[in-house]
């Protein structure tokens, strides 16, 4: 796993300056890359890469070019299949300087220009410039596992893995994005294609863009299919999915550094240990963590499934130092995300690099087979209940019911139904918008100020999702669902927190779920071979129930949770008071100060549980005191008032 990044300027710069630039980039990415550096600068270009050394440790340098040098490249990832690749490009009459995969890429540009992305399996953003053709080529992997930022600025183009790196030479500019602010607000991310600063994009996961000094091309290469949905037995499905695993398991083996695994004590990290434990000549080191308090914990679970599958199994109860912690997770993670259980995900990365270099896990489980039935399940019956009732008489009715029930958590539970009532009112697109939404449309426009609705100018958050729940082939609620959350949530919320908190340790992840293979696969099952009353992941827990402890598969779904509530409630108290009161901030211009005492001190009462907001409020603020700084480490600043340069062009 690497850092990278460049510019280029079609007009031409000074060597020297551009250099000097680029270093500034390149050192403000060394977390991401600690065992090397490499640069490559001519008249146009500048392109700069950290290293972390996985394979190839002696030859697989970076910049690499061709022999001629006509064409650079800067590659951050890993190919999978590369061998593959390679041999089909030495049919064809290529022939290899290195064995890393990087080189693979650069000759498979070579020889199939563009389209050389569909045939890559891995995780991977790469600049590639061709010097004869006065181009630049970025690509980015299927799901969108590594990051890419790029802002243009005339005849300037300049690109990198974090936003961090276009601050440090002055490319970036510091104007927030109202629209990527709303969506923060609301989803607790942002996605692609915007950013949190205005006019700096993101490419959408499996896009390649082409820019050359009067054209800018971009393109999507892969699409996920839930169309072509073939007949088959529970068990059928199991015995494909169990094939699939074992393989995308073994092709994400290859390392000449340390390799382990995350165990969370769930079923989809349990099952990619287990097939690592199969094809591996030695026991698999496994992390774990857990916090003191019970219900955060899944630390026995997982000593349970360590023992049975034999593992070098190392445990750790954390005792977070809260305010600390967050400070360096809202660095790390360049634009401002509240997805909290990045503090977990933290302490695993940071206690598995003890360890290991590499380390696989789970992620992708939930998204590819239904996992996430708290809004599945509600979403299917939904959906039927709207094809079975006019909407000239659903939205009416519905909506009037919704807007009476009360919203109240000492509600039985059989009895919390206002938001299902709301939900029947609208149609599917809306409902599954409201179901993502930490922040309520009502909520929403009482909590924003006057000014910062004008600026919208009508926008909602709904824009940036509908088009994923509307634009695809998924035949019914469920496939729906899915699609939104693989290309919508899982991009721009599991995998930026996943990346960014592994990079902060030097850790390279890999997610054998999240190979596409398993992915469509996935995608072709039945809804009922996923999804069956409130139970999902039907084939991983029927393999579950083959390779794992007794009872294991049955265990519902819990996922990878910190106390907020209390934490904002106790030790960040001080901290987010300090953001949201202390000081004139951003958030002044944006928010309804009244609305949002009034919130604050429902939370801090116990009367509501208002975390969710309160936790995005102090990722946000932090954020912005952070971007206030030079790009280092924060507990390593020795100025904090330190400026830096913006809107400068290459």
């Amino acid at each position: 796993m690497c850092g990278i990044a460049g510019f280029v300027n079609f007009d031409g710069h000074r060597r020297d300056e551009a250099a000097a630039r680029v270093k500034r980039m390149a050192d403000a990415l060394i977390h991401r890359g600690p065992d090397e550096e490499g640069f490559f600068v001519d008249d146009c270009a500048a392109l700069g890469h950290r290293r972390l050394a996985i394979i190839d440790l002696s030859s697989g340098q970076q910049p690499m070019s061709t022999l001629e040098g006509r064409v650079q490249i800067v590659f951050n990832g890993e190919i999978y299949n590369f061998l593959e690749v390679r041999a089909e490009l030495e049919s064809r009459g290529h022939r290899f300087q290195t064995h890393s995969d990087t080189e693979v890429i650069l000759r498979g540009y070579l020889e199939w220009g563009q389209q050389c992305v569909a045939r890559l399996n891995g995780m991977f953003a790469f600049a590639i410039w061709d010097a004869r053709d006065k181009r630049l080529f970025l690509g980015r992997d299927r799901v969108g596992k590594k990051p890419l930022y790029y802002w243009r600025n005339g005849s300037s183009i300049a690109f990198a893995s974090e936003l961090k790196a276009l601050r440090a030479a002055g490319l970036c500019p510091t104007a927030v994005d109202p629209e990527a602010l709303d969506c923060y607000l609301t989803f607790g991310y942002i996605p692609a294609p915007r950013t949190i600063y205005q006019g700096v994009r993101k490419p959408g996961a499996a896009h390649w863009l082409l820019i050359t000094a009067d054209t800018q091309t971009e393109q999507r290469y892969w699409t996920l299919s839930f169309a072509r949905q073939s007949a088959r037995t529970l068990e059928q499905a199991t015995e494909e999915f169990e094939s699939l695993l074992d393989e995308a398991v073994k092709c994400r083996l290859m390392s000449e550094v340390p390799l382990g695994a995350f165990l969370s004590g769930g079923i989809d990290s349990s099952l990619v240990v287990s097939s690592m434990a199969r094809q591996m000549g030695r026991p698999v080191i496994t992390n774990s963590i857990g916090f003191s308090e019970r219900q955060y914990s899944e630390l026995p679970v997982a000593g349970r499934i360590a023992r049975h599958l034999g593992t070098d199994h190392h445990e750790l109860i954390v005792t977070p130092k809260a305010a600390e912690v967050i400070e360096r997770i809202a660095w790390h993670f360049d634009e401002p995300l509240a997805d909290s259980s990045a503090v977990p995900t933290w302490y695993v990365c940071e206690m598995a690099r003890r360890s290991v270099t590499v380390a696989l896990s789970g992620d992708g489980g939930d998204e590819a087979f239904g996992g996430y039935t708290f809004r599945y399940v509600p979403h299917v019956l939904e959906s039927r209940t709207r094809r079975a009732l006019p909407a000239m008489v659903r939205g009416p009715l519905f909506g009037a019911i919704g807007a009476l029930w009360p919203a109240s958590a000492a509600l039985p539970k059989p009895l919390r139904l206002k938001t299902i009532f709301e939900n029947l009112a609208v149609g599917d697109a809306e409902a599954f918008y409201r179901d993502l939404a930490w922040l309520r449309p009502d909520t929403r426009q009482t909590l924003y100020s006057p000014d910062f609705l004008e600026e919208l100018r009508g926008f909602t958050p709904m824009e940036a999702m509908a088009p994923y729940y509307v634009h695809n082939d998924a035949p019914d609620a469920l496939g729906r669902g899915q699609f939104t959350d693989i290309h919508f949530y899982m991009t721009d919320d599991v995998l930026v927190k996943v990346d960014r908190m592994s990079m902060a340790h030097s850790l390279e992840v890999r997610a054998p779920l999240l190979d596409h293979r398993i992915l469509e696969f996935a995608a072709g099952l039945a809804p009922g071979l996923k999804v069956r009353g409130r139970l999902g992941k039907l084939p991983l827990r029927r393999l579950a129930a083959q390779r794992l402890p007794a009872d294991v598969h049955k265990l519902p779904k819990r996922g990878f949770s910190i106390p907020a509530a209390q934490w904002l409630r106790g030790e960040l108290r001080p901290v987010i008071e300090d953001i949201l009161f202390g000081s004139k901030q951003l958030l002044t211009e944006v928010l309804h100060g009244p609305r949002v005492r009034e919130l604050w001190h429902e939370h801090l009462s116990g009367a509501r549980d208002h975390s969710v907001l309160f936790w995005a409020l102090t990722m946000f603020g932090l954020w912005q005191r952070g971007t206030a700084v030079s790009p280092v480490m924060p507990h390593t600043c020795d100025d904090r008032n330190e400026q830096r340069p913006v809107g400068i062009a290459v």
